[in-house]
């Protein structure tokens, strides 16, 4: 779909920082990250929701979100990590993706990020940092 902002993401039409991909999946670091490692998984085939996953992309997104998960702990030694996705209305990126954030003990709720509230913090290092960082680290697990 030319108009869907997930599919150009997903699918290299648009700038990204790129830390792994598969067939099915494309996971780039989110522009605003909530912290430094925070990832989009998108599959690479226009789906808006994830009932409308195949077994092959669910299988790749959840792979992809433990991938993803071991390097943000091993680089960013985080308090824990948050997976999610949002759905229906509160998609507003209206292509299936999966959050991988990092967290730390934040002052405020963190639940007020998915309602557009949340206060973003200057992440610890810039977004070709932290690309090159998870890049080199997932080739490394994946070798």
């Amino acid at each position: 779909m030319k108009n869907c902002l997930g599919c150009r993401l997903s699918n290299h039409e648009e700038k990204v920082h790129i830390v792994y991909e598969n067939e099915y999946v494309t996971c780039i670091l989110d522009h605003v990250p909530h912290h430094s490692g925070h990832t989009l998984i998108l599959p690479k085939k226009h789906k808006a929701e994830v009932t409308e996953l195949d077994d092959e992309e669910s299988l790749s997104v959840i792979k992809a979100s433990q991938l993803v998960a071991r390097t943000i702990h091993a680089l960013y030694e985080p308090n824990g990590v948050t997976i999610c996705q949002n759905g229906g209305i509160y998609n507003e990126l209206t292509h299936y993706h999966m959050h991988v954030i990092p967290r730390n003990e934040e002052a405020e709720h963190f639940g007020n990020m998915f309602y557009g509230h949340a206060e973003v913090d200057e992440p610890s290092e810039s977004l070709e940092e932290t690309h090159e960082k998870m890049k080199e680290y997932i080739t490394r697990l994946l070798e």
